[in-house]
């Protein structure tokens, strides 16, 4: 009898964290394929069309008009959409003079200090200060600090603030909904960011071979991790989701090695595995506290 319930204890803890890793090997293979589009389209371009095309993705899949919201998860809705937006927009717009791994590392800022605001044992210090030492390690300090493009590495920092934002206001406005808040959430970023995104795109947006890859870019950086992340989201509190994605970086300088040819030192390599021990570590002591998560509902059909 103790086996069932064992695994019923555990399938709440589980399940989240696999779509987390999930999503992220979607979003990091998909910025790779977006980088390497940029003397094509330009950032501001493959934002407009990772979200326009996205959302249409969702929309299709979730049919978001559905959906109603209280008036309490409105305000928090609009918030989401706005920085799931600015996030896209910030962070392409880094990456096109800063590395990949690099930008992710300096975007991650952003849910870290969630993962240390929420902090209170001895031990979720530990796995914190662990993902800051790979961080440390995995960022060019010291003599390659010259060679990062300073703006770039100030809209990465930037899209890291957004991203801390989606978190809080993905996990109030996604209540109850599920992953069909992402399809909401990406129209209200659309509406601002596919035009402005498309105002600033070269030339070269406007060619019909683009699209067959736009749309794989759609489904790789925003319909699948966006709604996989969401499924996070509403079952992991925030200090629990954003040390997990600690894992964050390890993933983006992986994608860049493999796909954008960006190579890493033995010395970025021994800070991946810190900031994997750290996402594991944190894993392990969830474990113990599984029985303290806030339960959403998740059998919802949504």
């Amino acid at each position: 009898m103790s086996a069932p319930l064992t695994h019923s204890k555990m399938a709440p803890v589980v399940f989240p964290i696999a779509v987390l890793l999930i999503a992220m090997l979607s979003l990091q293979g998909g910025a790779s394929l977006a980088k390497s589009l940029f003397s094509t389209v330009g950032a501001p371009g493959i934002t407009a069309l990772r979200l326009g095309l996205g959302t249409l993705i969702l929309c299709v899949i979730f049919k978001p008009w559905r959906l109603r919201f209280t008036r309490e998860q409105r305000k928090p809705l609009i918030m989401y959409g706005l920085a799931l937006g600015c996030m896209n927009y910030l962070f392409y717009l880094s990456i096109r003079t800063v590395p990949l791994g690099v930008a992710v590392g300096l975007e991650f800022l952003g849910p870290l200090t969630l993962a240390l605001a929420g902090a209170r044992r001895p031990l979720d210090f530990l796995w914190v200060l662990l993902a800051v030492a790979g961080l440390w390690f995995l960022l060019p300090v010291g003599d390659g600090i010259s060679h990062i493009d300073p703006m770039g590495a100030l809209l990465a920092v930037g899209a890291g603030a957004c991203w801390a934002v989606y978190i809080l206001a993905g996990q109030r406005a996604g209540a109850g909904h599920g992953p069909a808040t992402v399809a909401m959430g990406s129209l209200i970023a659309s509406v601002i960011f596919v035009p402005l995104g498309l105002t600033f795109a070269a030339p070269g947006i406007w060619q019909w071979e683009i699209l067959p890859l736009a749309l794989l870019i759609a489904l790789l950086s925003s319909a699948i991790p966006y709604s996989l992340e969401m499924m996070a989201l509403t079952r992991l509190p925030a200090r629990i989701f954003g040390t997990l994605m600690s894992l964050e970086p390890a993933m983006a300088a992986l994608s860049g090695m493999l796909f954008l040819g960006e190579l890493l030192t033995l010395k970025q390599w021994i800070a991946l595995l810190a900031i994997i021990a750290a996402s594991a570590g944190s894993t392990l002591t969830m474990k113990q506290k599984a029985a303290k998560i806030k339960e959403v509902d998740i059998t919802h059909p949504q």
